[in-house]
């Protein structure tokens, strides 16, 4: 890559990196350190290993100082992430214009060429991976991240939650039919049963662990996995924003909404949590959410035809109630609530009524804390930088759903939004978008849809599951790289650099590092012609 001549030019001052002669006894004394811990906690002494000729002290920071440096650098990052490639790009070449003059100063410099050599990537199983996962999609959560150790190449062990131990247990019948009837070894997955210290003692025993769960719960599994050092995923849960635009059919974006808030009684991490309207159609879109909830009939399954089930951990209703009576004391009001059915008198405790919310503020509770349940609460903004501002004020950042008749306009307000997943006028599609595979000519395969990623920011957790990230972080990374034409061309260490080294070994690498980075093809060239003489030196 050649430096264009309009690249600026930057001056640093070296002053108290150069010895320009004038250092004298008192500011360039022999140092000696302290043996152990330096008593003196308020500067970072400099020296001269070689020497051990002092240079002088930086302060050491306080945490004060510090998280001012980090505030500082956050808010400046706000503007550097709108920047183009352009600008980044200008930025790296000021640095390497400075660099390829400064070399001497610098004095770390060097490059080779690496054309006679091939690298590549190459992917290993892990060993072991544990899980750990929830009890809201006891069939999703096992065949996950079974599915992705097993196909990468590793063994699994799964615990599942105490309160979904049952229908695990089937599903593991399941997969060990399928391991014979493929010739696998039988003991290739395992999925185990029990509470707190079963949980612990995978941690400890695996080669890298995979949590779906509670923010809480996921530090603990971090500080346990910290003891092994072994590599973590962790999916935490959400508070999905659900943005809506003055622009849309607000009769066919309401159905998507209480869809994305009621699916399997609102116990699903990237349920939609936040409703943020834009007040020119809030009144008529609450008002078609308050006429399909009406509709809803909460009941078990097997006794009838109901729209929603059960809530499955015993006295969540209790929680969630709690969370639409602090609402209400705050100024929130039920627009409506949905009905039950035929309910048994032992199982009450365990529904919780379709609940819309209007007149919500972000100090209430219930637009701060995951909810986990049937519940809408519908806010009013009145522009785009507005509900950006609403979406983002949360701890969590999983995924985000965003309405408007203006593609274009849906995605910049989605691409502000700091989560891992976005859907464009629809809710939740991510997960539906596997890898689809079209067949052409001699049977290659041509990828039609990507398979996306699942995973959040923030206390939503970090890493991913499913796509080719999920794949891969079941998986040692490994870079390899090789002589391209072995035996017939060899890496060899060029004569200035070979121990001991030359008097012009210095101005070798210089030469070299300007062959290869010089701002202009003519710099290049004359670097060549310097480094071919310092080979015949």
């Amino acid at each position: 890559m050649l430096i264009p001549p309009n690249v600026p030019s930057i001056e640093v001052d070296s002053s108290d990196v150069l010895d320009d002669g004038t250092q004298t006894k008192e500011n360039s004394y022999i140092y000696i350190p302290s043996k152990g811990r330096s008593t003196q906690l308020d500067k970072v002494q400099c020296y001269e290993p070689a020497t051990m000729k002092y240079l002088g002290y930086f302060p050491a920071l306080t945490p004060d100082e510090v998280r001012e440096h980090v505030a500082q650098a956050r808010k400046a990052q706000k503007t550097w992430a709108k920047s183009s490639f352009k600008k980044r790009r200008l930025f790296l070449r000021i640095l390497l214009k400075y660099i390829i003059e400064h070399q001497e100063l610098i004095c770390e410099s060097s490059g080779r060429s690496m054309l006679h050599k091939r690298s590549k990537v190459e992917f290993h199983p892990l060993g072991v991976i544990g899980a750990i996962v929830s009890w809201n999609y006891p069939f999703h959560n096992i065949f996950n991240p079974m599915l992705a150790a097993v196909f990468s190449g590793n063994g699994v062990v799964i615990k599942v939650s105490e309160h979904a131990s049952w229908s695990g247990c089937f599903y593991a019948r399941i997969i060990q039919a399928a391991l014979v009837a493929a010739g696998a070894p039988e003991n290739l997955v395992h999925i185990i049963t029990g509470f707190a210290e079963t949980g612990q003692a995978l941690v400890s025993s695996v080669d890298k662990i995979i949590f779906v769960g509670s923010p809480g719960v996921g530090k603990m599994i971090m500080k346990n996995a910290a003891e092994t050092l072994i590599p973590v995923t962790l999916e935490l849960g959400g508070k999905d924003a659900f943005i809506v635009c003055e622009d849309v059919d607000v009769n066919h974006v309401a159905q998507i909404a209480v869809r994305a808030a009621l699916q399997s009684s609102g116990q699903n991490c990237a349920g939609a949590e936040r409703f943020y309207v834009h007040r020119d159609v809030y009144t008529s879109f609450v008002a078609q959410i308050v006429k399909i909830v009406k509709s809803i009939c909460v009941g078990p399954p097997l006794a009838g035809k109901y729209d929603m089930g059960a809530l499955c951990m015993q006295e969540h209703a209790d929680r969630l109630q709690s969370l639409v009576d602090d609402a209400l004391a705050k100024g929130a009001e039920i627009a409506i609530r949905g009905s039950f059915g035929n309910l048994g008198e032992d199982a009450v405790d365990q529904f919780f009524p379709p609940t819309v919310l209007v007149n919500v503020n972000h100090k209430m509770k219930l637009m701060q804390e995951e909810a986990f349940g049937p519940i809408i609460p519908i806010m009013k903004f009145s522009s785009d930088e507005e509900a950006i501002k609403l979406a983002n004020d949360s701890n969590y950042g999983l995924g985000c759903a965003v309405f408007s008749g203006s593609q274009r306009r849906a995605k910049e307000i989605a691409s502000q939004l700091h989560c891992g997943m976005a859907a464009i006028n629809d809710f939740a599609s991510n997960y539906m978008c596997q890898k689809k595979l079209h067949y052409g000519k001699g049977g290659f395969p041509h990828v039609l849809t990507k398979s996306l990623p699942f995973g959040g920011v923030k206390h939503s957790g970090f890493g991913r599951f499913a796509g080719v990230e999920g794949l891969r972080a079941c998986c040692l990374v490994k870079s390899v790289v090789e002589d391209r034409f072995w035996p017939y061309i060899k890496t060899t260490i060029p004569k200035p650099l070979q121990y001991p080294v030359a008097e012009n070994c210095f101005e070798f690498q210089q030469s070299l590092v300007e062959a290869l980075y010089g701002l202009n093809m003519w710099d290049r060239l004359r670097a060549l012609v310097n480094t071919s003489g310092c080979l015949s030196f």
